[in-house]
């Protein structure tokens, strides 16, 4: 497992990698401040789709599985994510329910913003802002993609003579 994160966004040797983690300084102690950390074991589930947003989740070690469920019922894995991910973000900032189901795969360590607290923060800090939009909008050019590889056709492989 990834090492636990310090006691402070300002300390964390992540710092500088992922969405959250290389704000100004002033930004990080304002994060600390709002922020509260959890230690959650394997199979806890941090939201669920189709559940009102109560704030973001940052990955600080572990490991999240992203899953959708089907009309079925059947549980679908869109995607694993590690340490330093943000997640809920854009449910937070919406308002609308949760996309997905977050849950954890492995232990993880996890910070949660209360979403009235984390839409002041970005109100306070543009940097923070600024970098939301960067990862909504690199989120949205994923989801592009995908959807166009759903409409190409696949190449057949080349039989032997």
């Amino acid at each position: 497992m990834d090492a636990f994160a310090p006691a402070t966004c300002l300390q964390c040797p992540m710092r500088g990698e992922k969405v959250f983690c290389n704000l100004s300084a002033a930004a990080l102690q304002e994060l600390d401040i709002v922020r509260s950390v959890g230690l959650y074991p394997k199979a806890t589930t941090l939201f669920a789709e189709g559940r009102a947003p109560r704030g973001v989740f940052i990955l600080c070690s572990g490991r999240v599985r992203l899953s959708i469920c089907s009309d079925k019922g059947k549980s679908l894995t869109l995607k694993m994510v590690g340490a330093g991910e943000v997640l809920g973000l854009s449910a937070t900032i919406s308002g609308k329910a949760y996309e997905v189901t977050a849950e954890t795969v492995v232990p993880s360590q996890v910070v949660f913003v209360p979403r009235k607290e984390f839409l002041r923060f970005l109100r306070e800090h543009r940097d923070a802002a600024l970098q939301v939009v960067q990862f909504l909008t690199q989120d949205l050019y994923v989801a592009y993609d995908r959807v166009r590889s759903i409409g190409r056709p696949r190449s057949r492989r080349a039989r032997p003579a």
